[in-house]
């Protein structure tokens, strides 16, 4: 049986050859093809069934960049019929969030979210998670079409003019088949609302997909109730993360729009692959010399961002965010839940197989980002709750200039002795004297508007009596 991280895998599929598994392009999450098949027949008759209902969709797009009703459409089919979380689930649901949540609140000063608790089925999650989605696809959808277009030559540019279109709608089709396709994928293997630290679900909102999480206890090799707690633990912390830091969630955003402003396509490397080719003599033994060296060349577009310094902004944040809720989590429960240590070994694999955030954005937003650090971020939360206690470690979160760097997640004892240099002075206020230092920037603009605005309003005056006095000299 192919392994999902979790040494279980949601599909029918009993072969254990990881060769088959790592030529599967379905298994960037670590998991078996749809449907479990892998002949061209299945995978026709999967694309066909993708492809039944199209048209309808194709005339109702909103002419975006991504089509996401075709979207929807096939992630839907890709999930299927899933059973909706019985009531005894959900009541198990509610408790376990409920408990954890209270044990939670001895461990860290920010809040409960007071979210409300939800029992989701995969449908559900996606439902309840496509319109976060679309905020972290469509800048990226978007300026990818920019930049093919630009990576065009003129003369290109202006054939393709009349039929941009519908060049577009297409483009949009296609990437709304690919999404589709991922977040179907990705449905059938979360386990929570912001699974793997990503802010996608509804605000106020925890859920849990409690089917997925029963299924498997037994591989993870721990009670069900506990690996329930330990989900529910891991949802409500980032709950309150992302509750009461409101500009996280925005940050997150601004990064990946970041990044998408500054893509560019190269295709230098293609065109000078086509000038070597000796195609003009018309013999047939230079032809096939030619789509040999061709079937050897990659000839895919090399894609990149200026603004790569938004993916390390990125990265850093997500493994902030992954490793203060491994902390807070293992604090909560580790003396209160003999397994703790088990399951957190299990997300641990998880991570390393597929079931991360860095894998989830590469698929479904069609970003590229290193794996984010987590291990090295829970190592600092650690450090730092151990050095100032745990009401000055969660105060980082006041402001986004106070949090950790890259470079602090590798060499977190600078950001230690910072900590321990601001907890030497208790009346220091860092958030006040940010305030102050706004508002003092804000009263030096006025300032300088009014000061603008007078010499603007002298220098009119001037001129009206220059003209008076030469109307009074003629």
């Amino acid at each position: 049986m192919a392994s999902n991280g979790f040494g279980f895998t949601p599909r029918d599929d009993d072969d254990d050859d990881d060769r088959r598994k790592d030529d599967n392009p379905f298994s960037i999450f670590g998991f078996g093809a749809p449907s479990g098949g892998g002949s061209l027949g299945d995978m026709l008759n999967q694309f066909g069934q993708m492809l039944s209902g199209v048209g309808s969709t194709m005339n109702n797009s909103d002419g975006g960049a991504v089509n996401y009703q075709l979207a929807e459409k096939i992630a839907l089919q890709e999930i299927g019929s899933p059973a909706q979380p019985s009531p005894a689930q959900s009541q198990a649901v509610e408790e376990a969030v409920r408990l954890a949540d209270v044990w939670m609140d001895g461990v860290t000063d920010l809040p409960s979210s007071g979210a409300q608790v939800v029992a989701w089925s995969p449908k559900d999650w996606l439902h309840g998670t496509l319109d976060s989605w679309k905020r972290f696809v469509t800048p990226v959808a978007e300026r990818m079409n920019e930049a093919q277009l630009e990576s065009l030559p003129e003369q290109a540019r202006e054939m393709v003019g009349p039929m941009l279109t519908m060049m577009n709608q297409m483009s949009g089709m296609n990437s709304g088949m690919q999404l589709g396709s991922s977040l179907g994928e990705l449905a059938g293997q979360v386990i929570s609302g912001c699974d793997m630290g990503l802010p996608v679900a509804p605000k106020n909102t925890v859920a849990l997909l409690p089917q997925r999480i029963i299924s498997i206890a037994k591989e993870v090799g721990c009670e069900r109730r506990d690996l329930m707690i330990y989900v529910a633990a891991r949802e409500a912390a980032r709950q309150r993360l992302f509750t009461h830091v409101p500009w996280l969630t925005e940050q997150l955003v601004s990064s990946v729009e970041e990044y998408a402003r500054g893509l560019v396509i190269d295709t230098s490397h293609i065109e000078d692959a086509a000038r070597e080719l000796n195609l003009e003599s018309g013999e047939p033994t230079d032809i096939q010399d030619a789509i040999g060296k061709l079937q050897s060349m990659d000839l895919s577009p090399r894609i990149s961002s200026r603004n790569a310094g938004a993916t390390t902004r990125l990265e850093t944040l997500l493994a902030l965010v992954e490793g203060w809720v491994d902390h807070v989590v293992g604090e909560t429960l580790g003396e209160r839940i003999p397994s703790t240590p088990l399951i957190t070994e299990a997300f641990t694999r998880r991570r390393a197989t597929g079931g991360s955030a860095d894998k989830a954005m590469e698929r479904i937003v069609g970003i590229t980002i290193s794996a984010p650090k987590i291990e090295a971020a829970a190592n600092l939360w650690q450090r730092a709750t151990t050095a100032v206690g745990g009401q000055r470690r969660d105060a980082v979160w006041d402001h986004p200039d106070f949090l950790p760097d890259a470079d602090d997640l590798d060499h977190p004892a600078a950001f230690i002795d910072r900590l321990l240099d601001d907890a030497d002075g208790d009346d220091f206020d860092p958030i006040a004297e940010i305030n102050a230092l706004e508002e003092e920037l804000a009263r030096k603009a006025e300032e300088e508007k009014q000061q603008q605005d007078s010499t603007d309003s002298t220098d009119d005056g001037d001129t009206g009596d220059d003209n008076a006095d030469g109307d009074d000299k003629s």
